[in-house]
């Protein structure tokens, strides 16, 4: 039997109502597999709790601190199933995607809708599900387990705020799903991180230092100025394929300016679209090829905004040159490019 390591952080999953009447995040990982006796039929397993947050609050320094973890006990263990509140989860999966690369060993993360007390539940099919697939054959790198679906760390979103199937694979198919038990597999790992056993590559500084704009019609351009004093890179959420408003004479120039503000003081400025699905691409529509030959801006094209913010500032976490920043951002990872 392979050995899975279970880390909890909190979430749904393991809440029971506080005093306010809300949820709050405060089963342990015992209590937490005291509901799951399945588990001991499909792997032998640890469990450690490292926090107990809703995830709303969970940010860089705590995914720092999962990787962490994750580097001590690697050794140790034959993968490891993560349980993490489903608002942030699909940052932390692209974020540990940046941290743990390579990794011939599974990192699953999963959670639920509702507690694991309530009696009408996700919870339980979801933790057992992802233990399954940790445990599998062809498991491999960081991965969502959700809904009976198996989804890359760097193409999960939430898209959903109360359904079961709250997590969706973006413009990318999902890895496999479990039906009855079993892991159906449609595509499977690179050869070079399965089968050959490459030693993954642990990078677990983060720096935050970035701020995504999102457009609305009439926005005034003045915020972007306010935005440089504070951020190194700017990440603008434009409309559609990366267009943007040019009615307004001052608003390319204003992004010219605030391009030129960031590139000198060693920062960038990133484009991408607020459009759920297929990308930007600046060069589409006269209103973004005004800046799509501007080497201080970068093209999201079709990443996540959560692959997007957390690459940049995994990317942060080691440079600051806005040529090296450009050079690592466009190197795919797990699919994070297509």
């Amino acid at each position: 039997m392979k050995k899975i390591l279970l880390i909890t952080t909190g979430g749904t999953i393991a809440s029971r109502e506080g005093k306010s009447g809300g949820l709050t995040p405060e089963i342990s990982p015992s209590e937490l597999l005291e509901n799951v006796p399945e588990i001991a039929q499909v792997c032998d397993f640890d469990a450690i709790g490292i926090m107990n947050l809703d995830s709303t609050n969970v940010g860089p320094s705590h995914w720092s601190e999962m990787a962490r973890v994750i580097y001590e006990n690697y050794d140790k263990y034959d993968g490891f199933v993560i349980t993490h509140g489903t608002d942030t989860l699909s940052y932390t999966a692209a974020a540990l995607s940046y941290m743990i690369q390579n990794s011939p060993k599974p990192i699953v993360l999963t959670g639920s809708q509702k507690s694991i007390y309530l009696r009408d539940t996700d919870a339980r099919r979801n933790l057992t599900e992802a233990f399954i697939y940790a445990a599998s054959p062809y498991a491999a790198s960081v991965k969502v387990v959700f809904n009976s679906q198996v989804i890359l760390g760097t193409r999960a979103r939430k898209t959903r705020t109360l359904s079961y199937n709250a997590f969706d694979s973006i413009d990318y198919p999902v890895v496999a799903s479990l039906q009855n038990g079993k892991v159906i597999n449609y595509i499977k790992p690179n050869r070079e991180i399965f089968e050959l056993k490459k030693a993954p590559v642990f990078s677990i500084k983060m720096e935050p230092e970035l701020f995504v704009l999102k457009l609305i019609p009439g926005l005034n351009p003045k915020v972007i100025s306010s935005l440089k004093e504070i951020y190194r890179i700017l990440i603008i959420e434009a409309f559609g394929a990366g267009g943007l408003p040019n009615l307004r004479e001052d608003f390319p120039e204003s992004i010219k300016e605030a391009v030129y503000d960031f590139t000198s003081a060693g920062g960038l400025v990133v484009m991408t679209t607020q459009v759920p699905h297929e990308g930007s691409n600046l060069a589409t529509y006269e209103v973004g090829s005004i800046l799509s030959d501007n080497p201080g801006i970068l093209d999201g094209g079709n990443m996540t905004l959560e692959a997007i913010t957390c690459k940049l500032m995994w990317i942060l976490g080691q440079t600051h040159d806005p040529k090296k920043i450009s050079e690592l951002f466009y190197t795919p990872v797990d699919f994070d490019i297509l």
